[in-house]
């Protein structure tokens, strides 16, 4: 088979795996204990009213529906950081709530209580926070047991009545999910040097407002994915470079990565840079992951997809006449300038292959 073709059925194959497992998150996931609670706060700095529920959901279609949905919204939010538990203390209690949980210390109900009671207290703490219904899940996912945490909040609808009356209603409204985790229970347990086996979404521009939340799962930061990300996407541009290769197989290989990290991340996966290397390249399979390690950019063998920092990454290409222009979108502004009025471009810090010729030639 030629190497395109080889190149389009891998990723065919690859396209067709990611709709399987897209699939396979709609369908429904063994729900082991899952629970709601209400926290009454408005931001005024008035006291939080908690009513909580004494006894687990029941399993339902609409329940199954509902942490589908969730999951699905999770995984689509941009701006997501990775992590680990705090050690255990009075500031940071949850894990250590969540253990006696899983040890079978205590039932969901009792876990869940003491959860929210404290998620009330912290809430009183910060001004800025604003009540909700608070989800806790525990379910799986094929071979691995998760916990999902969600503030949820209801939005205003209408609806038609068996009568045909439009009325007012109330729904979930998954897409202002702002304050969420999930935690890999069988990553947390079986796994101790791990240091991303929760999830959480972070604040908008460096808001505070969501640092209780973080505080309140004893959450710290334990994997830099945008930071990874961009690094990634550094050592490709350099792997390019030093391959010295044609424009289309570059922006071939540049579709290939994009494609699998995009598609990571909308599953809520890493990027495994062994398997990432084997995509890029099938005939060399470990080209890629040798020039990382050789290279010694410091990356860790999985880590989660930035989305944000790769839809930033994409091949300008131009070529008329002679010349031929290629560079990644991200270089716009910082070592390439265009410049509209007099239809330039100004490229700073030249590739030292480039100088050596032009050097020679002025030479």
């Amino acid at each position: 088979m030629p190497l395109r073709q080889r190149r389009e059925h891998s990723l065919a194959r690859q396209h067709s795996q990611l709709h399987r497992e897209t699939a396979k998150d709609r369908s429904p996931m063994p729900i082991r204990h899952c629970i709601v609670h209400l926290i009454d706060k408005k931001p005024d700095g008035s006291p939080a009213a908690l009513h909580a529920r004494d006894s687990e959901l029941a399993a339902s279609a609409a329940m199954e529906n509902l942490l589908a949905d969730l999951n699905e919204s999770y995984n689509a939010k941009q701006g997501k950081a990775w992590g680990l538990f705090h050690e255990e203390s009075g500031a940071y209690p949850f894990s250590g709530w969540l253990k006696a949980y899983l040890d079978g210390e205590q039932d969901f109900t009792a876990f869940s209580r003491q959860a929210v009671e404290h998620l009330q207290k912290l809430m009183e703490e910060s001004n800025l926070s604003t009540g909700g219904h608070v989800l806790l899940a525990h379910y799986q996912q094929g071979m691995t047991d998760y916990l999902a945490i969600a503030l949820l909040h209801h939005s205003e609808g209408v609806a038609v009545t068996d009568a045909l009356d439009v009325t007012p209603a109330k729904h979930l409204d998954l897409s202002q999910l702002h304050l969420a985790a999930r935690i890999n229970i069988s990553e947390w347990q079986n796994n101790k040097q791990s240091k991303q086996y929760i999830s959480f979404i972070k604040g908008k521009n460096g808001k505070k407002v969501s640092d209780y939340f973080r505080d309140f799962i004893g959450c710290q930061e334990g994997v830099d994915g945008p930071g990874e990300t961009r690094t990634l996407l550094k050592a490709f541009s350099d792997f390019v470079e030093s391959e010295d290769l044609p424009e289309e197989q570059a922006r071939e290989k540049t579709k290939t990565l994009v494609g699998y990290a995009s598609g990571q991340a909308k599953l809520g996966e890493p990027i495994t840079l062994e398997e990432l290397s084997g995509l890029i390249d099938e005939e060399r399979p470990k080209a890629f992951y040798e020039h990382i390690r050789n290279k010694d950019y410091g990356m860790a063998p999985e880590f989660p997809a930035d989305k944000r920092t790769l839809s930033q990454f994409q091949r300008f290409t131009g070529r008329a006449e002679g010349l031929s222009i290629s560079f990644e979108a991200h270089l716009l502004g910082s070592k390439i300038e265009y410049d509209e009025g007099r239809d330039m471009l100004i490229i700073r810090q030249l590739p030292t292959q480039l100088k050596d010729q032009l050097k020679r030639r002025q030479d």
